[in-house]
């Protein structure tokens, strides 16, 4: 399928690797300039060299960390008139609520509410004036279903999601298209940091911890980067513009639910 976004700019927030980085390879192979960001310069690098020479399209890279003004306006000066942002920052640490206080929250709602919301009101006034524009901001499947160890991210992603569902509704009507996409346990670094500690609580190698995991999964399997990046790319095509405001689940069937 044609996406109709070639030639189209994107920033992709946290693309060296895992599920930004899967969203930035399938955004290139629709032909979509890239602007990438992560905080470290090297798996940043070789990111952007693959996808160079893989699709040929342009990619500038940003080594900065996205969740400070500094970094956020570095990656917003790195391109002119953005089409296309992609919002994707790690989450925060596991625990329980006697765990996090004050500086706790502060850091998990300036990485994963306060960046996001900013960064798309950066970009929302010129996609307005263009009248065209993708915004897809990558949550969690915590969102639907928290996650008791993840309250962190539960707390502060749900807020992102309470304004992500009004301002779609607002800037709807411009062609500027604004959606999540929430992912459940795909394979990647986050995945092996969250079955380290399950293998180190649960006394269990890592390896086991992996299969038992997997095993409750309607799947059977962890997701895959490239199949979610594929997702998002679509969210970012011409043809989803009439998808606004929506919470897209991709999480292996572990959300249960007769309508999700």
């Amino acid at each position: 399928m044609d996406l109709g976004i070639k030639g189209r700019k994107a920033i992709v927030c946290a693309s060296s690797k895992g599920l930004g980085r899967g969203c930035a390879i399938k955004l290139a192979e629709a032909g979509v300039d890239l602007v990438l960001n992560a905080r470290s310069e090297g798996p940043l690098n070789e990111t952007a060299e693959y996808i160079r020479d893989t699709y040929g399209v342009n990619v500038t890279t940003v080594a900065c960390d996205i969740t400070t003004e500094e970094g956020r306006n570095k990656v917003l000066a790195a391109v002119d008139a953005p089409d296309i942002l992609v919002n994707n920052a790690g989450g925060p640490p596991p625990g329980v609520w006697s765990d996090w206080g004050h500086k706790e929250w502060e850091a998990a709602v300036q990485s994963n509410m306060l960046t996001p919301i900013l960064l798309a009101t950066a970009v929302l006034p010129g996609m307005i004036s263009r009248q065209w524009g993708r915004i897809v901001n990558i949550t969690s499947g915590s969102v639907k279903s928290p996650i008791p160890h993840l309250g962190l991210s539960n707390g502060a992603r749900a807020g992102l999601t309470g304004f992500v569902a009004g301002t779609s509704r607002q800037v709807a009507k411009d062609g500027v298209i604004m959606n999540n996409l929430l992912p459940g346990q795909h394979d990647t670094d986050r995945i092996n940091a969250l079955m380290t500690n399950k293998s180190k609580a649960e006394g269990i190698s890592l390896e086991e911890a992996r299969t038992k995991t997997q095993a409750g999964l309607p799947t059977g399997r962890f997701g895959d980067p490239l199949d979610f990046g594929a997702t998002c790319a679509f969210m970012c095509s011409e043809h989803a513009k009439f998808m606004v405001g929506q919470n897209i689940l991709l999480d292996g069937g572990a959300f249960n639910s007769t309508m999700g």
